[in-house]
C-alpha cells in the first residue's frame, strides 16, 4: 500500500498557494475555506497559515510544539538503572536536580531512547541486536556460497561412560539451503572437525548424495578454528574464497542458523536428555532416571534428520520445494575433486622432510611404522596429518608429492597391522634371499657330464646350429637373398625324360623348297 502523505509537507503547500493568489490579489473566502475543509480545520485556522507564511517570506513554517527533553545527567542517571526511567527520575529528584513530573520524563526517555537501546540498557548487546533490521542476500546458483556454523547439540548422551552435550559442524549450500556436510563431534569441535566436515560436504559419491562440489565463496563467523591456517589453506587449494563475517552477527549467515534453529526443535526437543525441557520445582527434572542415547545412536538421529531436511522439507523461502527440488533444478555447473586430490588438500602438512629411519618416521617423539616402509630406511618423506588424530599419518614423497602410504603410531596399532608389518618383513628377507640365490646360479658355471677324454662342454653353451641363426637374426642375415643356384648340385636325370636340346646340337635350318618362297 502507498504511504499516507505528509500532512505538514501538503498543508505547507497549500499555503503556498493561498498565499501566492493573495499576493495578486486573486483570493477569495471561498479559496480558504476549500481548504480548511480539506484539512478539516475552521477557516480562522487557514488564516493563522496564512499569516504564519506572510510573516516568513510566503513559506509556512509552524512552530513545533515545545516538549521535554533529557539532560546529560539523567541519561547517565538513567543508563546506570539499566534503563528504569522511573528510578533514575526518583533518584535525580532526591539529589536536588530539576525535573518535570514523571509521565513527562517517561514521554522524554522513550523520545531520546529507542527500543533497541532501552533493550540493551536492561539485558546487553544480545538483546539490543533483537531490535536490528537486516535484509535478505539474493540467493545466487549452487556452490555460489557455503554458510558454515558449528551448534551445540541441546541434548545430553553417553560416550563411553561419561555424559556429555556434542556439537554438530554444518556446511549449508546458500541458494538451496541444502545441507552439504557435517560432521559430529563429542566435544566442542576443532579444525579437525572443520576439515571433516569439509570433506564430507566436497564430495559426492553414492556416500554423500548429490550435495557437493566447490564453493566460489565460505561465508565464516570469527571462530579461529574455521580462520586457522590448516582450514585456510584448504579451501585455497580448492579455489574458495573465505568471507569472515563480524563476531555475533547470525544474520550474515542465515540459511546455516534457520538449519540450527530447525534442528533444536524439531529433533533434540523430542530425544531424551533434552536440557530445554520443562523441570518441576527448584529446577529437578520430570524423569531424572531416563536413559540417554549413546553417541553411535545419537549420529544416526542426526544423519536421518539431514537427509529428511534435504529431501523430504519443503520450505516456504524455496516456493514451497525441497531442497533437493532446488538443487536438481539449478542448471550451474558442478566443479567437483577427486576423493585421492581432497584426502591430501584437507590434511595438514609438517612443516620439512622427515627421515625414514629403523624405527619407522620420527615425529612429536613418537615412531611411526608401515609395511611399505621395509627398505626405505634413509629416505626422505612429507608427512601430513589430521589435527587431533595422532595415532595415524599420511606420508608423501616430497620431490613429487605422490602419496606413499600410511603410517601408524608404534603401539597403537591393529593385530592385523602388526601380522601385515610380519609379513611384508618377511617378504622383503624372501625377495633378497631368492635375488642372491639367483645371483650365486649364474655365477656357478655348470658343466656337461664326459665318458671319454674332451674338453669340458658348458650346459649353458648355445650349440652351433643356434648360435649362427643368432648372429643372423642380429645381422639382418636373409638366407633367400643370399642363395646361389650353381652352390648344390642337381640330380642325374631319368632314363626316361627327354634331354632338352643345346644350341650345340641343335640341327641347322633348311632353305625353303616351295617357289613361293623362293627369294
Amino acid at each position: 500500500m502507498p504511504h499516507s502523505p505528509d500532512q505538514n509537507a501538503l498543508r505547507a503547500a497549500a499555503v503556498h498557494r493561498l498565499y501566492t493568489l493573495e499576493q495578486s490579489e486573486r483570493l477569495t473566502r471561498s479559496r480558504i475555506i476549500g481548504v480548511a475543509d480539506a484539512f478539516g480545520v475552521d477557516p480562522r485556522t487557514v488564516d493563522r497559515w496564512l499569516a504564519n507564511a506572510r510573516a516568513n517570506n510566503g513559506t509556512y513554517q509552524p512552530r513545533g510544539r515545545t516538549c521535554f527533553t533529557l539532560t546529560s545527567p539523567m541519561l547517565d542517571a538513567i543508563t546506570r538503572w539499566r534503563g528504569n526511567a522511573t528510578a533514575a527520575w526518583r533518584e535525580l529528584r532526591a539529589e536536588g536536580h530539576p525535573v518535570p513530573s514523571l509521565p513527562t520524563f517517561h514521554r522524554a526517555a522513550n523520545r531520546t531512547l529507542t527500543p533497541g537501546i532501552r533493550a540493551g540498557l536492561r539485558s546487553g548487546e544480545k538483546a539490543r541486536r533483537r531490535f536490528d533490521v537486516a535484509g535478505e542476500r539474493d540467493r545466487h546458483h549452487r556452490n555460489y556460497a557455503w554458510e558454515t556454523d558449528h551448534v551445540e547439540a541441546s541434548v545430553k548422551v553417553r560416550v563411553e561412560g561419561h555424559i556429555r552435550k556434542p556439537w554438530i559442524t554444518f556446511f549449508v549450500d546458500a541458494a538451496t539451503s541444502a545441507i552439504c556436510g557435517l560432521a559430529i563431534t563429542p566435544q566442542r569441535p576443532s579444525r579437525e572437525a572443520v576439515l571433516v566436515a569439509i570433506r564430507d560436504a566436497v564430495l559426492i559419491d553414492e556416500h554423500h548424495g548429490p550435495f557437493g562440489g566447490t564453493p566460489t565463496y565460505v561465508r565464516v563467523d570469527g571462530g579461529k578454528e574455521f580462520l586457522c591456517a590448516t582450514v585456510k589453506e584448504a579451501l585455497g587449494v580448492l579455489g574458495s574464497e573465505i568471507i569472515a563475517l563480524p563476531p555475533f552477527t547470525p544474520e550474515g549467515k542465515g540459511n546455516v542458523e534457520a538449519v540450527n534453529g530447525a534442528i533444536k526443535k524439531t529433533l533434540f526437543a523430542g530425544m531424551p536428555g533434552y536440557t530445554h525441557a520443562p523441570t518441576l520445582r527448584g529446577g529437578k527434572p520430570v524423569d531424572p532416571d531416563q536413559p540417554l542415547l549413546h553417541f553411535e545412536a545419537f549420529v544416526g538421529l542426526v544423519l536421518e534428520w539431514a537427509y529428511h531436511w534435504n529431501h523430504e522439507n519443503t520450505l516456504k523461502n524455496l516456493d514451497g520445494q525441497t531442497p533437493r527440488q532446488v538443487w536438481d533444478a539449478d542448471p550451474a555447473l558442478i566443479e567437483t575433486v577427486t576423493a585421492d586430490d581432497l584426502h591430501t588438500y584437507t590434511l595438514e602438512r609438517h612443516g620439512k622432510p622427515l627421515t625414514i629411519n629403523n624405527g619407522g618416521v620420527r615425529w612429536r617423539k613418537r615412531n611411526y611404522i608401515a609395511d611399505w616402509m621395509h627398505g626405505r630406511v634413509g629416505e626422505k618423506v612429507h608427512l601430513r596429518y589430521l589435527p587431533h588424530h595422532d595415532h595415524r599419518v599420511e606420508l608423501y614423497d616430497p620431490q613429487s608429492g605422490r602419496h606413499l602410504g600410511a603410517a601408524t603410531m608404534t603401539g597403537q596399532a591393529t593385530r592385523e597391522q602388526a601380522l601385515s608389518l610380519k609379513r611384508a618383513r618377511r617378504r622383503e628377507a624372501d625377495r633378497l634371499r631368492a635375488q642372491l640365490k639367483k645371483a650365486e646360479k649364474n655365477r656357478n658355471t655348470r658343466y656337461a657330464a664326459a665318458t671319454r677324454p674332451a674338453p669340458p662342454v658348458p650346459l649353458d653353451v648355445m650349440p652351433e646350429e643356434e648360435a649362427l641363426e643368432h648372429l643372423r637374426a642380429l645381422d639382418g642375415f636373409d638366407p633367400a637373398a643370399e642363395a646361389l643356384p650353381n652352390l648344390i648340385q642337381l640330380p642325374e636325370p631319368d632314363a626316361a625324360l627327354t634331354r632338352p636340346l643345346t644350341p650345340e646340337t641343335a640341327p641347322s635350318p633348311q632353305p625353303p623348297t616351295h617357289p613361293k618362297d623362293r627369294p
